[in-house]
């Protein structure tokens, strides 16, 4: 039986070779000062060009929005100038590539902050940590403080983050960029009640949780179009303090919405945990039935489980994280049906070329 995972398909202005999607993976390797992309990370993402579209890892549009230790950005010169030497990478290897956007909001620490607070739509800790290094590369968790509420005028300086941020992205020759909308950060804070107790125009009602997520996707598409854009929601994951009993409805509205705006796909991360909830399949018909654009699923697909999605018209591409640490030409691998090789856990986060780029394709 021909799997439709290796079917070649359109998102947005790009052909795609298989529907087989690198998803965002943070692995802390940037030089340093600066938080700045450089050659081993674009030898990294060459070496994994064979996927239909990689979505790089989370980067972020200020330094307001970092929460983690040698994650990029994209907001100084040296950053775009540091992606653009991976996009040309990926490039060159007959890849294509999306930056993701991120602000973090309350998942932070002060260390980022010269000391002071995180910002969030409300004054409520995340009962969560964040992995902070020293000067060394050593790093630790620590405890996220409970944040300091945005100010309602602030708002609009982050929206343009966002502006800038796309546009460097495009500068910087992605394809495309996707809004972390996801897994407990700023954008997801402000959809959930249970995050955001604001009283402003951006709290309170269905409509107003939307607004932040609404003038973000706006912005973006208004500067380098929605065909080039992707938005990642995560409706049942409740980890980080986000249990929010009226997020499956702010979810297919602002999946409505989304599509007013004609992006070119949503990203769905489901959880990933042995014992996660399964995602029924009335949501995704009323999530297909909201959304005209692309689907993407991520969280622990294998080549079996992604053809069954597929050939039922449940979504669109599939998205693997972790196998492609340790299989940098996972495609190849999984049309062989050949054993993947296992990542080792101690080096995800941070260090050099060991655990990252050593990982050897397979031979037959």
């Amino acid at each position: 039986m021909t799997n439709p995972l290796f079917n070649p398909t359109h998102l947005g202005r790009l052909t795609l070779p298989n529907r087989i999607v690198m998803a965002p993976m943070t692995r802390c390797r940037t030089d340093q000062p600066g938080d700045i992309p450089n050659a081993l990370m674009a030898h990294y993402y060459a070496q994994r060009a064979s996927a239909g579209l990689i979505i790089s890892e989370a980067t972020q549009i200020s330094r307001q929005g970092q929460g983690y230790s040698f994650t990029p950005g994209i907001y100084s010169e040296s950053q775009i100038a540091g992606w653009r030497l991976v996009t040309e990478a990926v490039h060159s290897a007959g890849g294509r590539i999306a930056l993701q956007l991120w602000h973090v909001g309350r998942m932070s620490h002060p260390l980022f902050h010269d000391g002071g607070l995180p910002v969030a739509p409300s004054a409520i800790a995340p009962q969560a940590h964040v992995w902070v290094a020293d000067e060394h590369g050593t790093g630790r968790m620590l405890d996220c403080p409970v944040p300091r509420a945005l100010e309602t005028a602030e708002i609009a300086d982050i929206v343009s983050d966002y502006r800038r941020a796309a546009r460097n992205a495009i500068r910087a020759g992605f394809d495309m960029v996707e809004i972390h909308g996801a897994n407990g950060y700023l954008i997801d804070q402000f959809l959930r009640s249970t995050s955001n107790h604001r009283n402003d125009n951006y709290g309170g009602t269905l409509t107003n949780r939307l607004r932040f997520l609404d003038e973000v996707a706006t912005a973006i598409v208004e500067e380098i179009g929605g065909e080039r854009v992707g938005v990642r929601l995560a409706p049942f994951i409740t980890a980080r303090g986000m249990a929010c009993p009226e997020i499956i409805p702010a979810i297919l509205a602002a999946a409505r919405r989304l599509n007013e705006l004609g992006i070119a796909y949503l990203h769905l991360s489901e959880a990933d945990w042995d014992d996660a909830p399964v995602i029924p399949d009335d949501f995704r018909h009323a999530l297909r039935q909201a959304f005209d654009g692309s689907l993407i699923v991520a969280g622990r697909y294998n080549a079996e489980r992604a053809r069954r999605l597929l050939a039922d018209g449940l979504t669109d591409l599939v998205a693997f994280g972790r196998p492609f640490i340790a299989n940098p030409d996972l495609p190849q691998r999984l049309a062989a049906n050949v054993p993947l090789a296992s990542h080792d856990p101690a080096t995800l986060f941070g260090g050099n070329a060991a655990g990252y780029t050593d990982y050897p394709t397979h031979t037959t």
